[in-house]
């Protein structure tokens, strides 16, 4: 008797949980597809024809605001893994007076959460932008030293950078966004995991322990992410961003979601590369090459923002 008893209980229970779940369907059908597909895919629009109006419109994740929001995508154009970096205040700049003057005065700045590729885009993912748009391929692709499908794109300028993003649907960082994601979390660090560097690592100039890879870049994801999940933020290529460079801009910065001056002659480049020395794969430092230049040692990746989910 206590058995039947029971199971009819668990039977009661199981309904009362149905007829719930369906007033949640019915009240925030929106919420039950993102907890379902949370860590599968999400997608952004890209509708903007001239970028330089606002980097931050031509990629928004479309549709009602919620409170979930998955740490994990994958998006569906290129099918990169994209990690979340938490939107809040972080302060930007040299926090050790060891580099250059356009790295400082340090400043706060506040940043909206938005969705990073976990790794530099690949040969492989920009070899299906140009199959899929006629797009001139850069040179580096036909040298083996630089052509592995794992390793990242290099030889591309700014235009070919916002060109592949504005194919997958998402844009590139801005500075701010960059240094942000490169922290992780690690406020006021050298560099992403903390104050000090060895080849274990990063890919950088030389080669020692992890490293192995002499004058070229490595395959993405050879060393350890930092906190976000993000691969390669310091050395293996540097990487392009939105902003045009200035070196008065951080005396100068908006303090919410800055998106650079609004004109320039060079963008900003970050990160430092396989043939930087360790200075320049500190997190505050500041790089920058003409838009219409190309290197052996300059790759990018791309953005989204993360303000509404569906």
């Amino acid at each position: 008797m206590s058995l039947m008893i029971l199971l009819s209980n668990k039977i009661q229970n199981v309904e009362k949980k149905s007829m719930h779940m369906d007033r949640v369907r019915m009240i925030f059908p929106s919420l039950m597809l993102v907890l379902v597909i949370s860590m599968v895919v999400v997608g952004c629009s890209n509708d903007a024809t001239d970028q330089d109006l606002d980097p931050s419109g031509s990629a928004t994740l479309s549709g009602t605001p919620i409170q979930f929001v998955p740490q994990e995508i994958i998006f569906p154009k290129d099918g990169a893994k994209m990690v979340l970096v938490p939107g809040e205040e972080f302060k930007m700049g040299d926090h050790f007076n060891d580099g250059l003057k356009d790295e400082v005065p340090i400043h706060t700045v506040y940043v909206d959460a938005f969705y990073m590729d976990a790794y530099e885009v690949t040969n492989q993912q920009y070899q299906k932008f140009i199959d899929a748009t006629g797009y001139q391929p850069p040179k580096q692709l036909e040298d083996p030293k630089f052509n592995s499908p794992n390793q990242p794109v290099i030889g591309v300028d700014w235009f070919d950078a916002v060109g592949y993003a504005k194919w997958a649907g998402k844009r590139l960082p801005t500075e701010a966004e960059w240094e942000k994601a490169a922290r992780g979390s690690f406020i006021g660090k050298r560099y992403p995991w903390g104050n000090y560097i060895t080849h274990n690592d990063a890919n950088y100039n030389g080669s020692n322990g992890r490293d192995q890879w002499v004058w070229k870049p490595a395959s993405v994801g050879s060393f350890p992410p930092n906190r976000y999940g993000l691969y390669d933020m310091a050395g293996n290529v540097s990487e392009w961003c939105w902003d045009w460079y200035d070196s008065n801009y951080y005396s100068l910065s908006a303090k919410k979601n800055p998106k650079g001056p609004i004109q320039g002659a060079y963008r900003i480049v970050r990160g430092g590369s396989w043939n930087s020395n360790k200075y320049y794969l500190r997190v505050a430092t500041r790089n920058f090459n003409s838009p219409e230049s190309y290197y052996q040692y300059c790759g990018f990746r791309c953005v989204c923002d993360a303000t509404t989910i569906f």
